[in-house]
């Protein structure tokens, strides 16, 4: 059994990641922006960066309970950094050339105000320092470089 979280900034490949991994190793997928408004755990709406608020510690019960029944899992969130260990076998972070990033965001047509604020998360590698504050099995996978998927799976296996 193996749970893997991928997490890191908007826009830096979590979900194009997530999806490759899932497909090469045939373990369930999980989009946790789905789950959230599948099972309305958003309390608030964020008007001015247009996105749901979280209460991560509901989020968290649910991620539990999801993970105590799968066998292999891949949980693709921004979010999924705040599990407790315990339940997490590994934590990708993906990460991302800022310029990159940067173009990415205002693709998505997201607000000068999201762009920079998650610019600035990327800058100070908070998910990164995040996930090793947890003391996570973890890979920091750069997409803006290019990454080799067959390196990513022989980490999980």
């Amino acid at each position: 059994m193996a749970i893997i979280i991928v997490s890191g900034s908007v826009g830096t490949g979590k979900t194009t990641l997530s999806k490759k991994i899932s497909k090469t190793l045939n373990y369930e997928y999980l989009d946790v922006s789905k789950l959230i408004k599948d099972k309305k755990l958003a309390d608030d709406y964020d008007t001015e960066n247009k996105c749901a608020i979280v209460d991560v510690k509901k989020l968290n019960k649910v991620l539990i309970e999801i993970i105590k029944k799968s066998e292999n899992l891949i949980i693709d969130s921004h979010l999924s950094h705040y599990l407790p260990k315990k339940y997490v076998d590994f934590c990708i972070v993906t990460t991302c050339d800022i310029t990159i990033l940067r173009d990415r965001l205002k693709k998505r047509n997201y607000s000068a105000n999201k762009i920079k604020n998650n610019i600035e998360a990327e800058i100070f590698d908070t998910i990164v320092i995040e996930a090793k504050d947890k003391k996570y099995n973890l890979l920091v996978v750069n997409t803006s470089e290019g990454y080799k998927l067959k390196d990513i799976v022989e980490f999980i296996k």
